[in-house]
């Protein structure tokens, strides 16, 4: 994004939360200072993940400000407005680039860019809907923010594409059910902003660059009475990409180009696809997952929850034929804080949902063969408009090593068929100190179109201690040292501390 560009933006959405501040109850406020080293060229998994996309970099120093009025839901009509935005500098890796000049790769380094815009949104509500225009940071509803491995279809990982967002401000009741059924939902539509990126890391000897690409997610999720103690959560996500244009190399050549642009009539194709609407079957490429949580309360305080997405893509699997293909929880939450007061185990599995095998009649006008022979989805990697990714960081789960990690230049997932585990716990240590500690390990295949012949393999592992004075003071400090080992995501060992400063500015009821 155009350094231009951000700090007039910064610059007006806190004149007018000043200006709009005759009303609001508090607006919030909160500065870190962030400071990061690693061995490798890259920040570790565990810290580069699950933070919208702050800070990747091996090594760097960075200033956080965020600023934001959050909804007041007793109220009939609220507002909400938000601004974070991030300067410093880090270390960059290098990526490799073709030359045709001299018909050869050379090395080119490419980092975070000093002055990044993280989010930026403007929301009314109404009684139970809102609407928001701009960019903001989103939790799962399924998944226990903080200690799972992240959302299958739309995580806290990559930073937050910008766009317009409707649906209901929670769970609702619905008519007629006396609070035992409730439901909620969002659509949004966007436009992705990472075309810069995607110029500056992408090799131009072989794959694809889709650029200027639209961007829509909608769900919508069921739950029972919440005050029961037991209650359930069911429900889709479903996300895709459209528009825009696309590039095909092959050894350095362009060997085609589709530019399909942006036409109104597209936002209601994303809405409900329909065979025959574009590239050969629907339009778009289309993704999400079947998504479910079952929480339990006993009688004590304590709380358990298991839960599961299960991941589908252009159709293929929604009617769940890969098997084991997902993410399977399980978390524990203590009644009171403790050495232990949560932890999370997951199972994730990716590895029946990519195969070698892909024959669609409709690939090959005029064949003879009529029969459909499906396997090959290459899931998180589409044919047109590329991967899963804002800024190289996965949209979706972190778990899957994500593009921006390929030194080559190459844009795609490489290893989307994997498997392996996760499992995270946190505590109190002393009144003013809290740990979290993570860890994971998975075996990747590469892909159904790139399998490996030899399984690669990662253990990564993160401890966390945070700190805050207490008293009504405004300091706070965390420390994360983590490390990465194995064939995967190589072996790296790094560390990042972060000093906080929060605060609130409130005003009277006009």
């Amino acid at each position: 994004m155009n350094i231009r560009r951000i700090f007039p933006a910064v610059i007006a959405a806190g004149l007018w939360l000043t200006a709009s501040a005759e009303r609001p109850d508090s607006i919030s406020y909160v500065a870190s200072a962030i400071v990061n080293a690693s061995s490798g060229d890259w920040a570790p998994y565990m810290i580069g993940s699950w933070n919208d996309g702050r800070v990747t970099d091996a090594a760097g120093g960075w200033l956080d400000v965020h600023a934001a009025k959050d909804l007041n839901l007793g109220r009939r009509f609220s507002w909400s407005a938000g601004v974070e935005a991030m300067v410093g500098g880090g270390q960059g890796a290098d990526y490799d680039r073709w030359n045709p000049e001299t018909d050869t790769f050379f090395e080119h380094r490419e980092g975070q860019a000093p002055a990044r815009l993280i989010q930026l949104w403007g929301e009314v509500k109404f009684r139970g809907v809102f609407a928001m225009a701009g960019m903001r940071s989103e939790a799962s509803l399924i998944t226990p923010r903080g200690l799972s491995s992240g959302d299958i279809t739309r995580s806290t990982n990559a930073r937050p594409v910008p766009g317009i967002t409707v649906g209901f401000v929670d769970f609702q009741n619905i008519p007629f059910t006396n609070g035992w059924v409730q439901i909620e939902g969002q659509l949004m539509y966007g436009r992705m902003t990472d075309t810069g990126y995607k110029n500056s890391h992408f090799n131009f000897f072989s794959g694809k660059i889709a650029r200027n690409l639209m961007y829509t997610y909608k769900r919508c999720y069921f739950r029972t009475k919440p005050d029961q103690p037991v209650f359930v959560t069911l429900g889709m996500q479903a996300a895709g990409l459209f528009g825009g244009n696309t590039t095909y190399y092959s050894k350095g050549m362009i060997t085609n180009r589709e530019d399909r642009g942006f036409h109104i009539k597209d936002l209601w194709e994303m809405f409900f696809p329909f065979e025959g609407s574009g590239e050969g079957y629907y339009k778009g490429g289309s993704l999400g997952s079947w998504d479910f949580r079952g929480d339990v309360k006993l009688n004590n305080g304590t709380r358990l929850a298991a839960y599961f997405e299960w991941p589908w893509e252009d159709g293929s699997s929604i009617g769940r034929r890969n098997g084991a293909d997902g993410l399977w929880g399980v978390e524990y939450r203590a009644p009171r804080e403790t050495w232990v007061d949560a932890a999370v185990i997951e199972y994730l599995d990716f590895t029946n949902m990519s195969g070698p095998i892909h024959w669609a009649p409709s690939d090959r006008p005029g064949t003879s063969i009529g029969s459909h022979a499906t396997g090959g989805d290459n899931y998180w990697n589409n044919s047109f408009y590329g991967s899963w990714t804002n800024y190289g960081m996965s949209i979706g789960t972190p778990f899957v090593k994500a593009p921006l990690y390929n030194s080559d230049g190459y844009l795609d997932y490489k290893h989307n068929r994997s498997r392996g585990f996760h499992a995270a716990l946190e505590g109190r240590l002393a009144r003013q100190w809290r740990y979290k500690a993570m860890v994971s390990y998975q075996k990747a295949w590469g892909n159904g179109r790139m399998p490996l012949g030899r399984s690669l393999h990662d253990t990564s592992a993160m401890i966390e201690a945070r700190w805050a004075k207490g008293n009504g003071s405004p300091w706070s400090a965390s420390l994360q040292l983590a490390l990465d080992a194995g064939t995967l995501r190589g072996n790296n060992f790094g560390g990042m501390l972060s000093v906080s400063y929060s605060g609130a500015l409130k005003f009277k009821k006009q």
